[in-house]
């Protein structure tokens, strides 16, 4: 028996064949995301006066919040912002709940111990 029949370490299995990348799909992607991006930000500047009139009921927090995810998820520039300022400001990380970060930032929340400011 030759080496080259019935080998299955030899058999190549067959792909479907890749379709090339459409450059006006990525393009229309690509601004779908800056424009939720920038809807996020409008969200979380309009969160606050929304807060201040609306204080009994709490409209502007969830507002606010989700305009976070929008801009975490949807923009570098966003998510980079977002992360230098939990660095510059660490105890601001402590009122965002578990979820959050981890559906903005895909990682868990930096638990400091107690006794560090």
């Amino acid at each position: 028996m030759a080496d080259d029949e019935a080998n299955p370490m030899t058999e190549t299995t067959s792909l479907p064949p890749q379709r090339p990348a459409d450059p006006l799909r990525f393009g229309f992607n690509t601004a779908f995301r800056q424009l939720l991006a920038l809807i996020g930000l409008l969200m979380i500047a309009l969160s606050i006066p929304i807060g201040i009139v609306t204080p009994l009921i709490p409209i502007g927090l969830p507002f606010g919040i989700l305009g976070v995810i929008l801009l975490g998820r949807n923009s570098v520039w966003g998510h980079r912002w977002m992360e230098s300022v939990l660095k510059r400001h660490p105890r601001v990380e402590r009122f965002a709940p578990n979820w959050l970060m981890k559906l903005v930032f895909a990682r868990e929340k930096n638990v400091s111990s107690p006794g560090k400011r």
